[in-house]
């Protein structure tokens, strides 16, 4: 039986520091969940963030009355990219908060810029029937 070939992770900006805050059970639930996008499955806690389309996905992990969620995009060929990772403040409702989104946007440049400066023009994404290359398992 072959090997399972792993799509790199790459973090930006704080995402990685960010995540290593939490407690032990938030930070298996969010590897596990990144683990099965490098092998391309969708982990049943991952949810698309709306805001952002398609190819922006987040973990949501619920833990002693808490909320953590873990942003990353599938919508590079070369590597997968936790956006940002953070703890849900609000208490209404269930929207990420505008500030959240907005430094979401600003890494996901980020992260294209890095992507094209590392893996060159053409590394975007563009299998599945709505670009997500993942599939649920």
């Amino acid at each position: 039986m072959g090997k399972a070939v792993l799509t790199p992770v790459k973090w930006v900006g704080s995402s990685k520091e960010d995540l290593k805050k939490f407690l032990a059970a938030v930070q298996d639930h969010v590897g596990f969940a990144l683990y099965q996008a490098q092998v391309g499955f969708t982990h049943r806690d991952v949810k698309r963030l709306k805001a952002l389309g398609v190819h922006v996905l987040e973990v949501v992990s619920r833990y002693d009355g808490d909320t953590y969620r873990a942003v990353y995009t599938v919508w590079f060929k070369a590597a997968i990219y936790v956006l940002h990772v953070f703890q849900k403040k609000a208490k209404r409702g269930i929207a990420t908060p505008r500030q959240e989104i907005d430094l979401v946007k600003r890494r996901l440049k980020a992260a294209e810029q890095h992507d094209r400066d590392t893996y060159g023009e053409g590394s975007i994404n563009t299998r599945g029937k709505n670009g997500d290359r993942t599939r649920q398992r």
